[in-house]
């Protein structure tokens, strides 16, 4: 189901958390977006379609590399996170699918979780503390929590109302959250279209928190699903294949909203720009494209892999579509510079200074780290001075 509209009708082995056998398709268009380039009109059972179907319905569900993965499912009473999958019809914050068992009478009205609250304490627990008992409400595991990506412990939440993503470190750095709030910080002084981080704390952890950007009449189509849908041409690079593709849907501004963020991913550092953490925001009623999602996702950054006490590395080198490439080669991209008034970053290291030395006392980061990232973002708000200015 998308929403009250059906999609298709098919067998869901709950054990394998496979499709088996589809039955009918009634509107491949309200179909998740990746699976019409596999889908072929004469052949509904064609092994390539419901195998992505399977691995689409999979990819909702917590990854196999989430952090701490073992204990979170400890905690849970399950063996593989997969069973979560439909403990909740297999509802998200990020769209509007789900599976609707055969002749029930159930309304997405009467369960989606952006009307209908949720318990979350216990499975909030669970997944951030460090000494969280097991799970004892069965109400725990019918959450959107069950349909959360990603490598980080994290956690919806409700508060006053709105939906929050709580999420913290991976393993033992915590640097992960500082990361999306100053990304938040030179969004807003840029004007660049994002994502709201702010710092909160959960039994002396400290964790990033954001509202959820979907509503219950949009969703989230990321650009890897977008690429399969996308014809190349000879001699045109993939990412200019992708801005073509949200032209032709009409988003404006498409280019100068996408190269927002890898102007962001090069003043912050930012390496793990993947095609699943920016893509479209999607209008599930019409299917009309409304914009490029807002900026999000951007934890991996500031040299996050390669802090060493006793020595500064300095990686240089982050995502671009497929490609692996020195941050100094991402930002050609861009192809007017000037257009950014980097003024407005003015204060901005001494106020990550003073973020992070507000925080030391829960994170135990010495002066010394501290000033170093310091100084990797000065470095980089100066390179990317120098290159206004040659362009100028």
């Amino acid at each position: 189901m998308n929403k009250n509209k059906e999609v298709l009708m098919a067998e869901y082995d709950t054990a394998t958390s496979v499709f088996t056998k589809i039955y009918e398709v009634i509107d491949i268009n309200y179909a998740p977006y990746i699976l019409k380039s596999f889908y072929i009109e004469d052949d509904i059972n064609d092994t390539s379609f419901r195998t992505n179907l399977s691995e689409w319905f999979k990819g909702r569900g917590i990854p196999a590399w989430r952090d701490k993965l073992d204990l979170l499912l400890h905690r849970l009473n399950l063996t593989a996170p997969y069973e979560l999958l439909d403990k909740a019809f297999g509802l998200s914050l990020s769209d509007q699918y789900w599976l609707k068992p055969y002749e029930s009478d159930i309304s997405y009205d009467d369960i989606n979780f952006f009307d209908n609250d949720f318990d979350y304490v216990e499975f909030m627990d669970a997944s951030l503390s460090t000494n969280s008992k097991t799970i004892t409400k069965e109400s725990s595991l019918k959450t959107p929590n069950n349909t959360t990506d990603g490598m980080l412990k994290k956690a919806w939440i409700i508060d006053n109302g709105i939906r929050y993503l709580l999420k913290g470190g991976y393993k033992n750095e915590t640097l992960q959250p500082f990361n999306e709030v100053l990304a938040s910080e030179i969004c807003k002084r840029l004007g660049f279209n994002h994502v709201e981080y702010t710092l909160d704390t959960y039994k002396d952890m400290v964790v990033s928190k954001c509202p959820c950007f979907i509503t219950k009449d949009t969703e989230l189509v990321t650009c890897y699903q977008i690429k399969y849908d996308i014809k190349r041409h000879d001699g045109i690079e993939d990412y200019e294949e992708y801005i073509k593709k949200l032209e032709d849907n009409e988003i404006e501004n498409a280019r100068e909203k996408v190269e927002n963020m890898y102007i962001l991913d090069f003043l912050i550092m930012n390496e793990d720009r993947h095609l699943n953490n920016f893509g479209i925001i999607r209008d599930v009623n019409t299917l009309k494209w409304l914009d490029v999602a807002p900026i999000f996702d951007n934890g991996q950054s500031l040299n996050i892999e390669y802090y060493d006490e006793d020595e500064l590395h300095i990686s240089g080198r982050g995502r671009m579509f497929y490609e692996v490439k020195p941050f100094d080669e991402i930002i050609k991209v861009v192809k007017n510079i000037k257009r950014i008034n980097i003024s407005k970053l003015d204060g901005v290291v001494e106020w990550f200074d003073d973020l992070l030395h507000q925080y030391q006392h829960l994170t135990g980061y010495s002066d010394t780290r501290i000033n170093r990232l310091c100084v990797l973002l000065n470095r980089q708000i100066n390179k990317l001075k120098e290159l206004i200015s040659r362009d100028n």
